[in-house]
């Protein structure tokens, strides 16, 4: 009986683990999270305006 025959990727690059870096900017680019980082994006901006002299004059005493 023939052996079977083994395939083999030459060349090319090898799938290198992701650092805590690559990864955490690969979830938050992800298609599937887009609502939640624009959820959380608008929060920040709505807080920071609110709590910046801007919203000292736009909010009554």
């Amino acid at each position: 009986m023939a052996p079977k025959r083994v395939m083999v990727e030459r060349g090319g690059s090898r799938n290198q683990p992701k650092g805590y870096f690559g990864a955490t900017y690969d979830m938050l680019t992800s298609s599937e999270n887009a609502a939640v980082v624009r959820s959380i994006g608008l929060f920040g901006v709505a807080v920071t305006f609110l709590a910046s002299s801007w919203g000292e004059l736009l909010l009554p005493p």
